[in-house]
């Protein structure tokens, strides 16, 4: 029998790259949903862990096959190994997400009264719960978030309690600085659907346990770069983040099957540019390796052509909330942005016509930004495009492959190759 291409890229070794090999891949439906799966395969991608170094070593050995020179550039990254998150009333507790970097409160936990935050009250050595609004939350640096926090410590709280009220009702875990602001506690994230015997106990001044106890500090991480030098003086750059919260299938998969799929094509063609490409970790960490790139390693502006942002949530499942359940739909979650600069702005439209959420790009502004892109866009680079979003299963435990699919990315991968070719070409 012969092996199928999803076989062969979920092998072992050498064997689960045969499908990267070959010149000329039919980057259909079924290669790209045999690299989210492999990229899914990995686990949990927080940087510099063992899914986020598999998964880089596996891009590098690819990448070698398709003829492009690798490089690992490291840096240190703060982690957290949970041995236990946990809040807990008399006779309940819920797990816990601890807000990064983290600040543990050790095995014993933190014992103290509940305290719900809203109002002008004092919260000296209370537990404060934060509801926040209906959102999509992605990132501690958010505005709100900042506020009700920087509230809490003022009012004296020993610890704060974040509520991510959101599209499913799950915990979503916060991308956050790599070094905590001065004079902050511990801080951990509670799921919407687990909160409200919480915030019952707050509400009656109830005693809580906060619990954040494992291992942390620092490990060592490396964005991964990939080279073809034509002696062009001039460069096209990809990048992608590559890792994330929990297995991210949608949310950092897509981007990674699109970014690996545009290696194959620019590998094969001989534009007069120099192609790198970039797999960037510590993207949780407020684009920490993001930042170790463009400061030491990124061919400047006046040397690119076109920077190209592969982001987050290219081709992520859109959902219905029918009848009490979350039911999969087969298209993609509209929710997801592209931005251009005005030299490629027609370019990238043309090609992502019909595209939901990304027919119409937006000028490519530090305003407008998010991700790496409002770090390019800051550092000054003329000709500039990127992709992000945020999905329904966003910076949750449930984003896996039913998030996302072959069938969904395959079509953003196309467009993206067209975008280029007319841009290239021109």
């Amino acid at each position: 029998m012969t092996p199928s291409r999803r076989g062969l890229l979920m092998g072992a070794g050498t064997a689960g790259l045969a499908p990267l090999m070959p010149t000329d891949p039919q980057l259909d439906d079924a290669w790209h949903q045999s690299v989210l799966e492999r990229y899914a395969s990995h686990g949990d991608k927080a940087t510099g862990g063992p899914g986020d170094m598999a998964v880089g070593a596996w891009l590098e050995e690819a990448l070698t096959r398709l003829g492009y020179v690798c490089h690992r550039h490291g840096f240190q990254a703060p982690f957290f190994e949970v041995d236990q998150a946990t809040l807990a009333i008399e006779g309940q507790s819920a797990p816990v997400i601890p807000q990064a970097p983290v600040s543990a409160t050790g095995p014993a936990g933190l014992d103290a009264p509940l305290r719900l935050a809203w109002g002008t009250g004092s919260l000296e050595g209370t537990i404060a719960l934060i509801v926040l609004p209906s959102r999509r939350w992605s990132s501690a640096l958010d505005g709100l978030i900042q506020t009700r926090l920087s509230d809490a410590w003022a009012r004296g709280a020993s610890a704060a309690v974040l509520v991510t009220t959101g599209p499913t009702g799950d915990a979503l875990a916060l991308n956050a600085p790599a070094h905590l602001p001065p004079g902050a506690g511990p801080i951990a994230i509670l799921a919407p659907n687990d909160a409200a015997p919480f915030l019952d106990a707050a509400a009656d001044g109830q005693t809580g346990r906060l619990t954040l106890s494992g291992q942390g500090g620092q490990r060592p991480a490396f964005n991964l770069t990939a080279r073809l030098d034509r002696d062009a003086g001039r460069a096209v750059v990809l990048s992608t983040p590559r890792s994330g919260w929990f297995k991210c299938a949608a949310e950092r998969g897509s981007g990674i099957a699109v970014w690996l799929a545009a290696a194959h094509w620019l590998a094969q063609r001989r534009d007069p540019f120099d192609i790198e490409l970039v797999a960037i970790s510590g993207h949780e960490y407020e684009n920490l390796g993001g930042e170790h790139y463009l400061e030491a390693l990124a061919p400047g502006p006046e040397r690119t052509r076109l920077w190209v942002h592969v982001g987050a949530n290219l081709a992520a499942r859109d959902w219905h909330m029918y009848g009490g359940r979350t039911r999969p739909l087969p298209g993609p979650d509209a929710q997801r942005y592209l931005l251009a600069s005005p030299d490629v702005a027609d370019s990238f439209g043309r090609a992502f016509a019909g595209h939901p959420g990304l027919e119409a790009p937006y000028p490519a502004t530090v305003e407008n930004s998010a991700g790496e892109l409002t770090n390019i866009l800051k550092a000054g680079y003329p000709s500039a495009a990127g992709f992000f979003g945020n999905h329904r299963f966003h910076h949750s435990h449930n984003d896996d492959l039913r998030c996302v699919s072959g069938a969904l990315v395959r079509p953003v991968s196309e467009a993206l190759r067209r975008a280029l070719a007319d841009i290239l070409a021109s």
